[in-house]
């Protein structure tokens, strides 16, 4: 395993692998509540024929000291600042849930930069022309839990660990915040194609609400329903990692920025 820092030398980025020269590069941005260790076996599967790079967002693990973001815009802005733009290897962008709406922010600031992700991978959410009213951000700690236990994307030993609980809900109270809070950025559509995933029997988007991303790019546009609730990517590993190898192998070099 290489160093964890090396991507970039940021307290944003990990990377737990080598990649070959000139692989193309995968960007992976956790769910609310997730970390850059969800990734490490995509990471381990996907290596070395791409350089998979995975975010850690402030609040956890190793950032457990510093405050977690606000927003959505905001941890946006902090992987946009600590990405290095100084080859042509083209990037890829992979989100889940509260990921997926980093991801997209993200390639809004890399597109304005003259630098497009040379593909978006949006996961486990609804495209963000659907706006609902939630407050599972302003409910006490039991009904936090409850909503957290309920999408199955927590490891239930945390529950049980009154210490990891109290490191926790403050972390996973703050990004329901940002995700319950977010309204996108206003702006032209993106150029990106977009890869769009979800799990058929998720209870926090439909397929036709996971189809509503079309309406955010102007570019190709991909939609692939898999058995499964809102982790349905952990059951279906396998048949994700087919489907970004497969994308990935379009690419041509030179397609994006660098990470």
């Amino acid at each position: 395993m290489v160093d964890l820092y090396s991507a970039g030398h940021s307290s944003w980025l990990r990377r737990f692998h080598e990649s070959k020269p000139a692989a193309p590069r995968l960007l992976c941005l956790p769910h609310g509540g997730g970390s850059a260790s969800f990734y490490f076996s995509v990471s381990k599967a996907l290596s070395p024929a791409v350089d998979v790079r995975a975010v850690q967002y402030p609040g956890r693990q190793d950032r457990c000291e510093e405050t977690p973001a606000e927003s959505i815009q905001e941890l946006a802005q902090g992987v946009f600042d600590a990405l290095d733009e100084r080859d042509g290897t083209p990037l890829a962008l992979f989100g889940h849930s509260m990921g997926a709406m980093v991801g997209f922010e993200l390639a809004r600031l890399l597109e304005a930069a003259g630098r497009p992700p040379a593909v978006l991978f949006l996961s486990g959410r609804r495209g963000p022309s659907i706006q609902r009213a939630e407050n599972v951000h302003q409910s006490g700690d039991e009904r936090l839990i409850e909503e957290v236990t309920r999408l199955d994307g927590t490891n239930s030993v945390v529950f049980r660990d009154e210490e990891l609980l109290r490191a926790i809900l403050p972390v996973l109270r703050a990004d329901y915040r940002a995700a319950e809070t977010y309204r996108p950025t206003r702006g032209p559509r993106l150029r990106s194609p977009f890869v769009v995933l979800t799990g058929d029997a998720d209870p926090c988007v439909t397929v036709d609400e996971a189809r509503t991303w079309s309406q955010e790019t102007d570019g190709p546009f991909e939609l692939h329903a898999y058995p499964g609730a809102h982790f349905y990517l952990v059951a279906q590993q396998q048949a994700v990692l087919d489907r970004i190898e497969v994308t990935l192998r379009r690419l041509g070099p030179g397609g994006g920025a660098a990470a």
